[in-house]
């Protein structure tokens, strides 16, 4: 049974990393340009994520698309996260390591200042945490280990550890792939593994990156260098680098000057020698699809309502999506004086974001198959049909302004 003696909230978010802080900004403000009350909102969270640090890069950094910058400026953190540090990117190489097959994509080409932005994960959570704080309506709780969920009639309890309840109309569970809050209601999923593995860390080399994102596709998997800017500084880069569990295993087992040759040699040495590698970390590649996004009272996003394969850097991104589809949804409930944890309202909700998200999904694995196969028919088809788009400005720049949510 619900406890009526917690404290009660309108919403209560689990999971304060990029998505669960973002859904938290952009409820807490969504009655502004509204004549609604505003969202009492709990965001509980079980650690303090790594704060920023000026001197070092955070290995985890996210693609973020012009849609998904709006969505941030909406939360009123961009100017924030621009004055700390982002890295705009201006161009994007592909090729393909079997064949000739090469595309480049240019913002010039599509009369834009970039294509995107690589930001930091922790710029972008300490910002909306900042922001956060300076919101009456949020109750940022943390740390907090949630103990049991308890629902009945409309209303959800939330246990924490340390014997604290709350109560909330809608939970919203933003705890990443291994959702907790997924796992509790019983949320029906369909997974499978990629047998890969991705190798993150920032690297520094003797070119410039040239404010450009490079991809190398290869049998093993796809190697992506993503460009920052620590004030000017151009000769750092991000990197991603997915492989068959072995490989991985060995590559992580090199000492850095080994490492750095690997690398040099995986990447054509497209920005000259790497010079040096911060420390490395390893997760293994799985993709991850709720049946369902919503149940009464209950509503999943980002990771825990999806996960895909960080070949094109879209997971935040749909994230963010998710975000913004449900906090209209939300205000739309209140604005209509209904409730927000209605099943149907939240339906509304995943009749949005789940097509576009199932997608996403299949363009991913569908690039990751082709490039993978190792068969000289499917890889002369690979270099032709590379070689032919790069040829064809006008679709490759409706397929660039897709991807960046325009």
């Amino acid at each position: 049974m619900a406890d009526s003696t917690a404290p009660q909230y309108d919403i209560i978010i689990v999971g304060a990393g990029m998505v669960g802080a973002a859904a938290a900004c952009l409820l807490a403000q969504s009655n502004l340009s509204k004549k609604i009350a505003p969202f009492k909102i709990a965001l509980i969270e079980t650690s303090v994520a790594t704060p920023f640090d000026a001197g070092r890069f955070d290995p985890r950094v996210a693609a973020i698309t012009e849609k998904s910058r709006q969505i941030l400026a909406d939360c009123g953190v961009w100017q924030a996260i621009e004055n700390l540090r982002v890295s705009p990117y201006l161009a994007m190489n592909v090729w393909d390591a079997e064949s000739t097959g090469r595309i480049h994509f240019d913002c010039h080409d599509i009369h834009l200042p970039n294509i995107g932005h690589i930001v930091e994960s922790n710029v972008i959570v300490d910002m909306l945490l900042e922001k956060i704080a300076t919101l009456e309506s949020i109750d940022f709780i943390c740390p907090a280990t949630i103990h049991e969920y308890q629902k009945d009639q409309g209303m959800i309890t939330v246990e924490m550890d340390d014997g604290r309840r709350i109560s909330g109309s809608l939970l919203i569970g933003a705890d990443g792939g291994n959702s907790k809050v997924r796992d509790h209601f019983n949320f029906e999923c369909k997974q499978w593994d990629y047998q890969h593995e991705a190798i993150v860390a920032t690297i520094k080399t003797t070119k410039p990156n040239q404010q450009a994102a490079w991809q190398r596709f290869m049998p093993t998997g796809p190697l992506a260098l993503l460009p920052l800017n620590n004030q000017g500084d151009l000769h750092h880069s991000s990197i991603v680098w997915s492989q068959q569990p072995s490989i991985a295993e060995g590559l992580m087992a090199l000492d850095d000057k080994q490492f750095c040759g690997e690398l040099g040699r995986a990447s054509e040495h497209c920005l000259g020698e790497v010079t040096s590698v911060s420390r490395r970390y390893k997760f293994p590649l799985r993709q991850n699809h709720a049946v369902d996004y919503v149940l009464s009272g209950v509503a999943l996003i980002g990771d825990a309502a999806h996960t895909i394969h960080p070949l094109a850097g879209q997971g935040v991104n749909l994230g963010f999506a998710d975000v913004a589809a449900l906090a209209e949804e939300i205000t739309r409930a209140r604005m209509r004086d209904i409730d927000i944890g209605d099943e149907s309202i939240l339906k509304r909700y995943q009749r949005r974001r789940k097509p576009e998200n199932l997608a996403t999904m299949a363009v991913m694995e569908g690039f990751k198959n082709l490039f993978s196969a190792d068969q000289l028919p499917l890889r002369l088809l690979r270099s032709l049909g590379m070689s032919q788009l790069d040829k064809m400005t006008p679709l490759k720049n409706k397929i660039i302004k897709r991807a960046m949510g325009l």
